[in-house]
């Protein structure tokens, strides 16, 4: 669990539009904000992840599953838990369904938790750090 200090309206805004997630992950994107709907996700040369949204709870559960992307990725489930608490947003990231453990599970979470600390900064001072931005 990470803590934002910023509201959990923010918090979900930033998980679930074009200007947050853009901001976030990565400038190179398309993203709905309805179940059943698809955003896409570009990383450089890498084919796009795509992710189908099955959730939608405001301000409280998102959940998207990889329809395409890295092998690997295709299947899991992507979730994030929102919860106001003392000022503070608490958030879980969840990535469930690897068939196995693997060294590129293991960058993933690297690159996740990333993800947690640029979504940080972006709901508590505006800027993120998006993939174009990294350095590697």
């Amino acid at each position: 669990m990470n803590y934002i200090n910023s509201s959990i309206e923010t918090v979900y805004k930033s998980l679930t539009s074009n200007e947050g997630l853009s901001a976030v992950w990565t400038t190179d994107c398309q993203v709905k904000n309805k179940v059943g709907e698809t955003s896409i996700f570009g990383f450089g040369n890498e084919e796009p992840t795509v992710f189908r949204i099955v959730e939608l709870i405001p301000n409280k559960e998102i959940t998207w599953i990889c329809t395409d992307s890295d092998p690997e990725w295709i299947g899991t489930q992507v979730s994030f838990e929102l919860k106001y608490h003392n000022g503070k947003t608490a958030i879980t990231l969840v990535h469930s369904g690897w068939k196995s453990p693997s060294e590129f599970f293991c960058w993933c979470s690297y690159n996740w938790s990333f993800f947690l600390y640029s979504l940080k900064l972006f709901c508590e001072d505006g800027k993120g750090i998006p993939f174009q931005e990294r350095r590697f």
